[in-house]
């Protein structure tokens, strides 16, 4: 999941205090014995949060945002294919 820290739309929301998702869909990964792609990790800012580099509203991906993205589903899937000994 990406970072968000607040969103536009409803300012003093705090998502990634509300989420944890990611922390359960790694958790879960891991256990199954899954590769997991960690875009957060990747793009997030110091608040836990898009940057503004990346996000307009903090939410959406921009170009940038989506240039990062696009570097990880290519390492998961090599990481799978190793790991099933492919």
């Amino acid at each position: 999941m990406l970072p968000a820290f607040d969103v536009s739309w409803n300012r003093g929301w705090r998502p990634r205090l509300s989420a944890g998702s990611d922390v359960w869909i790694k958790a879960y990964a891991a256990q199954k014995g899954y590769v997991y792609v960690d875009y957060h990790t990747a793009m997030k800012d110091q608040h836990d949060g898009l940057p503004t580099a990346l996000s307009k509203d903090g939410v959406h991906p921009m170009p940038a945002g989506y240039a990062i993205m696009r570097r990880w589903p290519a390492a998961g899937i090599e990481k799978a294919l190793r790991i099933s000994g492919h």
